[in-house]
């Protein structure tokens, strides 16, 4: 298994376990994708090391965002991570995406992290751990629909439990 491959699966199991309790980790995870992803389509073909310094770069500086600056890493999360969503669920579908898919997704994604923030958290946080697992397993696999349907209800379900278990433990 390659290392990107085994990065993807493991930070995808761990959003969708943990988005929501580790929100600077979830930011971090989704800011080193991003970084990846756009120094791939930016940079062209370049070394390894070249692309997971992007990455991480990126993830650092989302991370720090997050622990530092929360509502502003509320928003560059949310915006990150919904265009990340509509990218992935319109190649699923077949369609090559465009600006205006990743630019309504990230809007979507912003609006509902600062409206419904620890909600939308384990709304996010399960279905881009599902899209990194999926991806990681390749996403043109036949069984991919149905795995991401399950995974997404798993990681939905167990963090929803984590918060009320929270909300229980504040009172």
């Amino acid at each position: 298994m390659h290392l990107t491959t085994t990065v993807l699966a493991v930070s995808g199991v761990v959003l969708l376990v943990l988005g929501w309790k580790l929100f600077w980790l979830f930011v971090g995870v989704v800011g080193f994708a991003a970084g990846l992803q756009a120094a791939q389509l930016y940079l062209g073909p370049q070394p390894f090391w070249v692309l997971w310094a992007a990455g991480l770069v990126c993830g650092i500086i989302g991370a720090l965002l997050a622990l530092f600056f929360q509502k502003l890493a509320i928003g560059i999360g949310g915006f990150v991570a919904g265009s990340t969503i509509a990218l992935q669920l319109t190649l699923m579908m077949g369609y090559h995406p465009g600006m205006l898919v990743a630019l309504t997704g990230g809007v979507v994604g912003t609006v509902a992290l600062y409206l419904l923030f620890d909600w939308a958290l384990i709304v996010l946080s399960s279905l881009i751990g599902t899209s990194f697992i999926i991806e990681a397993l390749g996403r043109h696999a036949p069984y991919a629909p149905v795995l991401s349907a399950v995974l997404i209800a798993a990681g939905f379900i167990f963090q929803a439990r984590l918060l009320m278990i929270s909300r229980k433990g504040d009172r």
